[in-house]
């Protein structure tokens, strides 16, 4: 509900006041609460006159005589959008989290495009925020490689993974280094898009399927459900995998990203924080959890701008208390 009375509101308390209705009668009609009634007489009337029209004039003067204070000038929104975009939130969830957090307080909520308007407006510093957004780059085509023994395909998925109906489906790649030397692995958690990482030494299928263990094998059984990957050899020893997990793994077909649609848009996102070329071993195991733990406390749209943790924790609890 709009926060300023219109005038149709003031005509009708106008009509209820003159009527003899108490301030508490007139808020439950116009569904208000008392105080915003009380205080509409205070301003713009009397006990004993209410005029409509007088009342309206006068709101709309001291409007104009208010002076304008734009959104971001309020301390108290400038501090939410700074500390969103150092966290490497996107303006769009920025402005989505804000009326989560704020569901009753429209004065803190800004829309996406405010923020890229002040993020343009900064002059000198101006480069230091747009460092936080997450700029679109061209992918190359996907290398051409051998087919993995025994894979099967997605299209022996579960409907339930489909339509991520459940929590424990698992969407996994690698993250390559410099000269393809070192990287990471990532596992993300389809329902929720809760993000799991680790450095590797190099792309060996054994390391890559030993770290997916030790990433995976402490939670419950039924958060490591399945697992779709893509073709890389890394993945090869996935037999191996399912047996250690006892779960069901899956591969995309070849030239089908969108079939990990997660997962890819979340290694978009961890090339926010490790461009391609960057080198993973000047990189620690630090640096990599950090970047974990900023991704999975990031409001997602998709998730009506609650975050990957959020989300999980709420609903699968045992994964958090290992």
């Amino acid at each position: 509900m709009a926060s300023q009375l219109s005038m149709d509101e003031r005509e009708k308390i106008s009509q209820l006041w003159e009527a003899g209705e108490t301030k508490a009668e007139i808020a439950r009609q116009l569904e208000r609460h008392r105080t915003t009634i009380g205080r509409e007489l205070r301003r713009n009337g009397s006990d004993d006159d209410y005029s409509a029209v007088r009342a309206q004039a006068q709101a709309e003067a001291r409007r104009r005589a208010r002076p304008l204070v734009r959104k971001l000038e309020r301390p108290e929104v400038n501090s939410y959008v700074r500390r969103g975009l150092s966290q490497y939130w996107s303006p769009e969830q920025i402005a989505g989290r804000a009326r989560l957090d704020f569901p009753r307080q429209p004065r803190h909520w800004v829309s996406r495009q405010t923020v890229y308007q002040w993020i343009r407006g900064q002059g000198e510093e101006r480069a230091y925020w747009e460092q936080f957004l997450r700029l679109g780059r061209r992918r190359a085509k996907t290398d051409s490689r051998g087919q993995i023994p025994r894979r099967v395909t997605v299209e022996g998925r579960p409907e339930a993974v489909n339509r991520r109906a459940r929590y424990g489906d698992w969407e996994g790649d690698t993250v390559v280094g410099r000269q393809h030397r070192g990287g990471l692995v990532t596992l993300v958690e389809r329902k929720s898009g809760f993000l799991k990482a680790a450095k590797l030494k190099d792309r060996q299928a054994e390391r890559v399927r030993s770290k997916i263990e030790a990433l995976l094998e402490p939670w419950p059984a039924r958060l490591r459900r399945t697992f779709t990957f893509d073709n890389g050899k890394e993945f090869s020893e996935h037999e191996r995998l399912a047996e250690r997990l006892q779960c069901k793994v899956y591969f995309a077909q070849p030239y089908c990203s969108w079939q990990r649609g997660t997962n890819e848009n979340t290694n978009g996102l961890i090339r926010q924080f490790f461009p391609k070329g960057s080198d993973f071993q000047e990189i620690s195991h630090w640096e990599v959890a950090q970047t974990v733990d900023l991704l999975n406390a990031r409001p997602r749209k998709r998730l009506g701008y609650r975050t990957p943790q959020e989300v999980l924790a709420k609903n699968c609890p045992a994964a958090f208390e290992i």
